[in-house]
């Protein structure tokens, strides 16, 4: 028993405390990638978080603002990435089997900054659907 605990204490000491390897496709690993890509204004990056299939939608809606990844490419390159000064800062997740809801504060777009919901859902590995709620 004495040597299992001093094994222990000797690889917590080291560095290598015995922790599970992070999960890379999980929803909330997905996500997050998708926002330090964003932040980054990394269109490459950030498409690599999509579905080809992916959607957007501005809430409330009945049909998709994008539907797909082109609309999706067109649009960030278009209209977000060209602004210097646009940010994201996540202030708030939850995180509920393939759902992820950020509570984002965006700024670099208007004069205030902007308060906004994202949830976004994310299918093997790939963000599949995304609801945007913002005034």
């Amino acid at each position: 028993m004495r040597h299992a605990i001093a094994l222990l204490v000797a690889s917590l000491a080291s560095g290598c405390a015995m922790t599970a390897p992070r999960d890379t496709t999980s929803p909330e690993a997905v996500v997050q990638r998708q926002l330090d890509a964003y932040t980054r204004h990394d269109l490459d990056a950030f498409m690599a978080t999509y579905r080809e299939d992916a959607k957007v939608w501005r809430m409330p809606a009945t049909a998709p603002a994008l539907d797909g990844a082109e609309a999706i490419c067109a649009f960030y390159r278009d209209a977000r990435f060209n602004v210097p000064a646009l940010h994201a800062e996540l202030v708030a997740r939850t995180v509920v089997g393939g759902k992820v809801a950020d509570h984002e504060r965006v700024t670099g777009l208007r004069p205030t900054a902007t308060e906004a919901l994202a949830v976004y859902e994310v299918v093997d590995g790939r963000i599949a659907n995304v609801w945007l709620y913002a005034p």
